[in-house]
């Protein structure tokens, strides 16, 4: 990595919040691919290739409320325009949508400096400075998440310190202008290390049962300790119990997992691109952390990137908590 691309407070609307069993926030999968289609902009008009993507959330709200005030949420849904059954106008079918609005920076990893940008104006700034405009008006053009992104607040190009010190320094200081808000990274290791737990515990546990203990709100009946037997009308307070493991730790989607062989290209009807080799895939999950980028020290732990191995399509991020100080 050489560079960075910082697409600093993208607004987006109507962007997509279920993700596969999930919901709440886009799946990393959309952003790697909306860093795919600009990348695929720059490689055509600036001959340059744009790497992962780290993401930085600093506002959102899901279009969803509670009908009674408490308990399961519900999405604002909508059935229009009307259609004609007969002479009658009704609502139409439609399946169940969830949208949000959210605030997020996106930065892009690089694997160029400004000397590899193409000389349209003979300067270095203002190459950059064409380069960052040029990005900055294709992106109103591109949907995040199925989103439309209605403002940008700045499109910024930054050339990484040489030094392994003092690009920690840099990545500290330009992390701590996107304050408030929340990176979100990579944890499913705490996900393993609860399954290793929980067959000790219990052998018949699989995996779905580890990523539940982590997905799911659950609450424990402490009974009345002055009871003198415990019957089903025995005084008791209910308690939340806390994850299996400390912070902000939310269920993600992470990319897919093949569920067929690899068909020639044409071998299945009606897919996208018949150009191009086809199979049936079914989403895969992990464990994310939101965490305050202050708290994030190098950048390497912040980049999502695409890995394929096998039959598994994943983002993957490669954060490491720093060790606690003893």
């Amino acid at each position: 990595m050489k560079s960075l691309l910082i697409l600093e407070r993208l607004r987006v609307e109507n962007a997509n919040a279920i993700s596969g069993i999930t919901w709440g926030f886009p799946a990393i999968t959309n952003f790697l691919g909306f860093t795919h289609a600009l990348s695929r902009f720059t490689q055509e008009r600036q001959s340059v290739s744009l790497g992962g993507c780290g993401v930085i959330c600093h506002w959102h709200q899901v279009k969803a409320h509670q009908p009674g005030g408490y308990g399961e949420h519900v999405f604002g849904l909508t059935r229009n325009p009307l259609i004609m059954k007969g002479k009658e106008a009704v609502t139409a079918p439609f399946n169940e949508e969830g949208k949000m609005h959210l605030e997020v920076s996106l930065l892009i990893e690089c694997d160029f400096d400004v000397y590899d940008l193409p000389a349209e104006t003979g300067n270095d700034e203002e190459d950059i400075e064409l380069f960052t405009r040029t990005i900055e008006e294709k992106l109103l053009t591109l949907r995040l998440a199925g989103g439309s992104i209605q403002s940008i607040q700045q499109v910024r190009f930054e050339t990484l310190p040489e030094t392994t010190e003092e690009q920690q320094k840099w990545t500290r200081k330009k992390l701590l202008k996107l304050l408030p808000g929340f990176a979100l990274v990579d944890r499913s290791e705490l996900l393993t290390e609860h399954f290793q737990q929980l067959k000790e515990e219990q052998p018949e546990a699989e995996l779905l049962d580890a990523w539940l203990d982590f997905a799911a709100l659950k609450y424990q009946a402490r009974p009345d300790p002055d009871a003198e037997e415990l019957t089903e009308k025995t005084p008791a307070t209910w308690e939340l119990q806390p994850k299996p493991a400390e912070g902000w730790l939310v269920p993600i989607m992470t990319g897919y997992q093949a569920i067929s062989p690899l068909y020639e290209p044409g071998e299945v009807a009606h897919t996208r691109d018949p150009s191009v080799p086809f199979r049936f895939v079914e989403s895969a999950y992990g464990i994310g952390q939101w965490l305050s980028p202050h708290r994030i020290k190098k950048l390497e732990h912040l980049i999502w990137r695409y890995h394929q191995k096998d039959d598994s399509y994943l983002g993957i991020n490669h954060y490491q908590p720093e060790a606690p100080i003893q």
